[in-house]
């Protein structure tokens, strides 16, 4: 298991061309998640989650998004049932069909039909997704808790690459209404100094499973 030491990038990658850099940190940062053993996943997401549910943020929050967790990334969805018991509505992620690397926003429920899409990530079905009843625009969201490869101690932040939540994100840059945006990783995945791109959304926090940033 790696310790939660913050990763230092390597001095040898200075000459790297920057995208060659991100690709590799990705890489090493995935890594040390993966090596996480089923124990400790477990007891970093009952410890990710406790620290969630104190934040005002997620208590005052009705319309909630998260994601079900893929290749090593900390577990937030035991956050759900006490979600529904205050009577929260949860929201899931699912990649539009017709527009390139943005997401949907849609209900989730015990009903929901799921699939795996293109990355082998469970989500709700594109045809149960596409009835705009069952999903909302990413701005009437209260709050997000999207999943993180790297964050520093500054509140920047690496996603996996695709721009996924950037683009479906942009608008937060703007004025007008907009969720809160809190990204969730594991301790591990923390780095000492993370390079961002002008594109990089900020974060309104990070919370892991040792503690809470707030930019």
């Amino acid at each position: 298991m790696p310790d939660s030491i913050p990763f230092d990038i390597p001095a040898e990658w200075a000459d790297m061309p920057e995208a060659a850099q991100r690709r590799a940190l990705r890489r090493a940062l995935r890594q040390r998640r993966r090596q996480l053993g089923p124990t400790h996943q477990r007891q970093a997401s009952h410890r990710l989650c406790r620290r969630l549910r104190q934040l005002p943020d997620v208590r005052r929050a009705s319309r909630i998004a998260l994601y079900l967790p893929n290749d090593g990334e900390i577990d937030a969805t035991p956050l759900i049932a006490w979600l529904r018991q205050r009577g929260a509505k949860v929201y899931l992620p699912v990649l539009q069909p017709l527009t390139h690397n943005r997401l949907w926003f849609v209900r989730y429920q015990a009903s929901t039909p799921m699939v795996r899409n293109r990355f082998g990530i469970s989500e709700p079905d594109t045809r149960h997704a596409a009835h705009r009843a069952r999903r909302l625009p990413a701005w009437a969201l209260d709050l997000v808790l999207l999943p993180l490869v790297g964050f520093d101690d500054q509140g920047r932040r690496i996603g996996m690459g695709g721009g996924f939540y950037d683009r479906s994100f942009a608008f937060t840059r703007r004025p007008g209404p907009r969720p809160r945006l809190i990204g969730v990783a594991h301790a591990v995945q923390q780095v000492r100094e993370l390079p961002t791109a002008s594109w990089d959304v900020p974060l309104d926090a990070i919370v892991s499973d040792v503690g809470v940033i707030r930019p």
